[in-house]
């Protein structure tokens, strides 16, 4: 994906009251490490998606022939299938933050952005919503998220297994547990609540402190 045609696709997700400064909605890393520059950041949440550990990282939380797990989005059609269920009328959110970027930096930022999430990942636009109004979409924004047609993608995994191959696995950026437990701590001081996330984080902590036990 080259970072002029990253800059084309996203000339309709700005605002328009903010003259060409357009927004980004993470749900992953971005939540603690944007390392981007950014004029506001808004939380909020999208609708019909669900946030999974369903993404191989070969580049950041894992190595080629022994990836981590890091998230994506299933869409709500799809997570059934994966073994997720929800209760009859619940709607489907994922929450995360919006970050509004200035005009004079997409260029940039696309280019960062477009090389961060190579391993797999693809530009969409989604609608926005703020915790003030749950009809009205706050803003419109760019997304990265990996499709089930990636190279990199792992997909469905019972919890215990998804868990032991996150504390298992080592990248260039770090543990992959690493990654695990900054975005369950990111999503807890946002008081969002993300059930896959929390349950896999209880089951991570488990298994590694049954592992530190064994290796005494």
């Amino acid at each position: 994906m080259q970072a002029q045609d990253a800059v084309v696709t996203v000339e309709n997700v700005a605002r328009p009251t903010n003259e060409g400064d357009f927004w980004i909605f993470g749900y992953g890393s971005l939540l603690w490490r944007p390392s981007f520059p950014f004029k506001e950041r808004v939380n909020g949440y999208i609708k019909g998606y669900l946030r999974t550990f369903f993404q191989g990282s070969t580049d950041h939380r894992g190595i080629p022939g022994s990836p981590g797990r890091v998230v994506t989005l299933l869409p709500k059609d799809h997570h059934h299938t994966a073994g997720f269920s929800s209760k009859e009328g619940e709607e489907l959110v994922t929450w995360g933050a919006a970050f509004c970027v200035d005009s004079a930096d997409r260029e940039e930022v696309i280019s960062y952005l477009d090389y961060r999430e190579k391993g797999g990942y693809t530009q969409s636009v989604v609608d926005v919503y703020t915790k003030e109004d749950c009809h009205k979409p706050f803003c419109k924004a760019l997304i990265y998220m990996a499709t089930p047609d990636n190279e990199e993608y792992l997909g469905p995994a019972t919890m215990e297994q998804i868990a032991d191959q996150i504390i298992k696995s080592h990248g260039p950026s770090g543990p992959n547990i690493e990654y695990l437990l900054n975005l369950a701590e990111a999503l807890r001081s946002m008081e969002a609540d993300d059930s896959h996330v929390f349950e896999l984080e209880r089951k991570a902590i488990e298994l590694h402190r049954v592992a530190e036990e064994l290796s005494r």
